[in-house]
């Protein structure tokens, strides 16, 4: 019988052994009981900043975040509403001191296979509450909610739309990509196990060894997280979520999966806005839930401040009168409902958020950041040779559901709900500390997780 210890993955660093537990454990139970994951996730950050505060430090990335640090306080000062743009700090600093810590403690492939385990695992705990929220009327128990710490309302929110214990649908759908990208990219890694045995790993045969049940747990879970994007009605994850496994069966080479989404794809938009009579037998064919939400002929009845097109002009407006400074981080919401009388937490475009809050020259500042991570994390995969597949394949997993997640955000906005905004920052960390430490040996270990 394994001990409790057996079940978490050491460290190639042994000082960094408690530190990587306690992130492992964090990162398992953040998703379900967000209370326990944070407490083991703050425990991480703060011992792992004691343990690797030299080496912090010196890293030129984590100097380019401080500075994007130090102009976003110094901007709040001259915010449209400053006290608004303090607060929107929040979202951000602890991100990048996230984003520093973990890009030091994630140094292997091996690592970023356990992370996307943990990652994948709660999904389809979280889909299976969605299920009873939306069929049995589940909301959460008012004397655990304290300790819970969830969002869960009966018949979903908006009502028939499955957030399961996320605040929105939409939040729940970006949860689900995340899990559902990652998931094909493990079901892919498990694939190639069962498909060769023997093949050589850092150098060595690998310890990992086929598992039919993990196998059939990936199955289920990106089963049950396709379901759970489904029923949160979100056109936006629908779509990213087949350019996502449309990315992994090129990837693959699997020409009649490729076909097969595509054909899927292209059927259903024709379905919504194709003429007759080939898109009258489409609509016959395709339920009309999927369709229909795509034309809005399931909500017909949306308000115009309401509509992305709306919103976006508004942003389009604070850039062009403010186009160096910005408004201030969290000020489109009080200008947009002085404009619209329309209360809106942002305008679902990140990169406009960005540039009307901040300033344009911030914003090109923050992605050419994040482009340069994900470009040095396609230079490391190219370098790979054949006996480093798996290695080679769960990189392109994490650079495909950090798209996804990019993706999203062109049309709606995820980063202030802290359970998706973590996994995100873990994605980029991840690939960032692979990236810093792989000419420094890398650990032998890749132990399946069960």
């Amino acid at each position: 019988m394994r001990k409790f210890s057996d079940l978490f993955q050491p460290h190639p660093d042994p000082n960094l052994r408690l530190t990587w537990n306690a992130a492992q454990l964090g990162v398992l139970l953040f998703s379900v009981l967000p209370l326990l994951g944070i407490i083991n996730l703050v425990f991480t950050l703060l011992v792992g900043c004691r343990q690797k505060f030299r080496e912090l430090i010196r890293r030129p990335l984590n100097w380019g975040f401080a500075i994007f640090s130090l102009w976003l306080i110094i901007n709040s000062f001259f915010a449209y509403q400053p006290a608004e743009s303090f607060l929107g700090l929040a979202h951000f600093l602890p991100a990048f001191f996230f984003f520093a810590v973990f890009s030091e403690l994630i140094q292997t492939p091996a690592q970023m296979r356990r992370l996307a385990w943990l990652m994948v695992i709660p999904g389809s705990i979280v889909v299976i509450l969605g299920l009873g929220q939306l069929f049995l009327g589940w909301s959460e128990p008012e004397f655990l909610q304290a300790i819970l710490a969830w969002t869960m309302t009966a018949s979903g929110n908006p009502l028939g739309r499955m957030s399961a214990n996320f605040m929105y649908a939409n939040i729940l759908a970006i949860y689900l990509l995340i899990v559902f990208v990652l998931g094909l990219g493990l079901w892919l890694d498990e694939w190639q196990l069962k498909n060769h045995h023997h093949r050589r790993i850092f150098g060595n045969y690998t310890s990992a060894r086929f598992s039919p049940f993990r196998l059939s747990f990936l199955s289920f879970t990106i089963f049950c997280s396709g379901i759970g994007i489904v029923l949160s009605s979100s056109r936006n994850a629908w779509a990213i979520a087949l350019l996502g496994a449309l990315a992994l069966a090129i990837y693959q080479g699997w020409h009649w999966l490729t076909a097969a989404v595509v054909g899927m794809a292209v059927s259903v938009f024709w379905a919504a806005f194709g003429p007759a009579p080939m898109g009258q037998w489409l609509r016959a064919i395709i339920p009309h839930y999927f369709w229909a939400r795509i034309n809005e002929q399931l909500y017909p009845d949306r308000i115009p401040a309401s509509l992305r097109t709306s919103q976006w002009e508004f942003a389009w407006t604070m850039i062009q009168q403010r186009p160096w400074t910005g408004w201030g981080l969290r000020n489109f919401t009080p200008l947009y409902q002085a404009k619209t009388q329309f209360w809106l937490g942002h305008p679902h475009n990140l990169l406009l958020m960005f540039a009307s809050e901040t300033g344009i020259p911030a914003t090109i500042f923050f992605y050419s950041l994040i482009g340069w991570i994900m470009a040095q994390a396609v230079l490391l995969m190219n370098q790979y040779s054949f006996d480093q597949e798996r290695d080679k394949l769960i990189i392109f997993s994490y650079l495909m559901t950090f798209t996804a997640c990019i993706l999203f955000n062109m049309l709606d906005i995820s980063m202030f709900e802290v359970r998706v905004n973590i996994p995100a920052w873990i994605l980029i960390s991840a690939m960032t500390g692979v990236v810093y430490h792989h000419r420094s040996g890398w650990a032998k270990s890749d132990r399946p997780f069960f």
